[in-house]
């Protein structure tokens, strides 16, 4: 029994399986987000049943689901956090966030199961509260425009980079998603030649056959992760300032926490990222190159082809590469994605609250209904008006929660005063 505490509530878990064999399955790792228990096992319990001292109850089930990997994936979900929903007519827009590909659920072999409190020693930003237009008109996922009210707040300056995402492995010995080794037995049917660590990196394709089809562009590199970017040739020796990436949504929570901080919710996010001005398309002002001078590291030329960097880079670009907003805050806008704290829902918008939104209660995507995502902002190097234009203010991006690619990461904020 482990026993877990929250803000307002303590949860009690016990699992227990007829033939008494998968349920000695040894938990190594648990959490909490909002109302929600996570918990990872050691090895894959199958048909579970868990609860908590409020019985609920949350089913643990093994599904064989083929990612683009062509892995199969534990599903351990609750009931109801994915909510199952007849897909609606008008689909969302795709995009560049949309298409990396998803490891569908966590894998089961955390390395860390408790947190140390510590610091990062990142210089954070104050964000005077206040009320603002929320959303865009250019994504279906994005509208209506909505006024929301928030507190004061503050976040870092920078998106979280390679050395300090370092010093928090050093300081907790934690092993992120794309590092985690992969039981066959949780794959049943699945190559052994698979069935390796890695994650998704962006390799440019000699041509493309029209753009529907990311994996023209998108591979599962066997040893890429936020140590070797690129994969197990290429190391981050000398990219100290770097924003770190291949992190998934486990990965920013487990370092926001050992920070003494957390994500910021989407509303956060785009309040901070539009840097005091008002209705601007972009969130540095009107003009996609204000002086013929690029302000944020996007994708110039052919994609995913052909890169001609023009905003002097191709890949990711150093930490303070561009200019900051009027809130001192760098990076808002392209460099890589950035997770926030919401599930994910296109038709949040709709019913979201004025003050303080903290996202929808449970996630659901019409595209993949089975999966549970978050969302993302901010866009990446990868963005572009050919495929992607998720840079232009308001622009919403959303990810599996157990996903990482090389153009994703975060940043964090409190609300407390640093």
């Amino acid at each position: 029994m482990i026993a877990i505490w929250d803000s307002d509530r303590e949860l009690s878990v016990n699992y227990t399986h007829t033939s008494h064999t998968h349920c000695m399955a040894r938990v190594v790792a648990t959490g909490i987000d909002k109302k929600y228990l996570y918990i990872t096992f050691a090895t894959a319990p199958h048909n579970c049943e868990i609860h908590c001292l409020n019985k609920k109850k949350m089913t643990c089930k093994t599904a064989i689901v083929y990612s683009v990997f062509a892995l199969t994936i534990l599903s351990c979900n609750p009931d109801k956090k994915v909510r199952q929903q007849k897909q609606p007519e008008k689909k969302v827009a795709v995009c560049v966030a949309q298409d990396m590909p998803s490891r569908v659920k966590t894998i089961a072999a955390a390395s860390v199961s408790t947190f140390i409190t510590g610091t990062d020693q990142v210089k954070m930003c104050y964000i005077k509260g206040g009320t603002f237009n929320m959303g865009s008109t250019t994504s279906p996922d994005a509208m209506p425009i909505h006024r929301v009210t928030l507190d004061d707040f503050y976040m870092d300056e920078h998106e979280v980079t390679n050395a300090q995402f370092a010093l928090f492995v050093k300081s907790t010995g934690y092993q992120t998603i794309a590092e985690r080794p992969l039981n066959p037995k949780d794959y049943p049917g699945v190559p052994q030649e698979k069935l390796k660590p890695g994650s998704a990196v962006f390799t440019p394709p000699k041509e493309t056959k029209g753009l529907q089809n990311y994996l023209q562009w998108w591979q599962y590199v066997i040893g890429a992760n936020w140590k070797h970017p690129q994969g197990p040739d290429e190391t981050i020796k000398g990219k100290d300032n770097d924003p770190v990436v291949h992190i998934s949504y486990e990965d920013a929570t487990a370092y926001a926490k050992w920070a003494g901080k957390r994500l910021p919710t989407e509303a956060e996010w785009e309040f901070a990222a539009r840097g005091k001005l008002t209705n601007s398309k972009y969130y540095w002002g009107q003009e996609l190159k204000p002086q013929k001078k690029w302000q944020a590291n996007i994708y110039q030329g052919n994609f995913p082809v052909s890169n001609t960097a023009e905003d002097g880079f191709i890949g990711v670009a150093p930490i303070k590469s561009f200019p900051p907003n009027a809130y001192g805050l760098y990076d808002m806008d392209g460099n890589v994605w950035e997770w926030c704290a919401d599930y994910y829902r296109p038709d949040y918008y709709a019913t979201s609250p004025l003050k303080n939104p903290q996202g929808p209660a449970e996630s659901y995507d019409p595209e993949e209904p089975q999966l549970v995502k978050r969302v993302q902002r901010g866009a990446s190097f990868l963005c572009n008006p050919q495929y992607c234009e998720r840079y232009i203010a308001g622009s919403r991006g959303k990810g599996e929660v157990s996903s990482a690619s090389n153009n994703l990461g975060f940043r964090c904020v409190s609300t407390k005063k640093p």
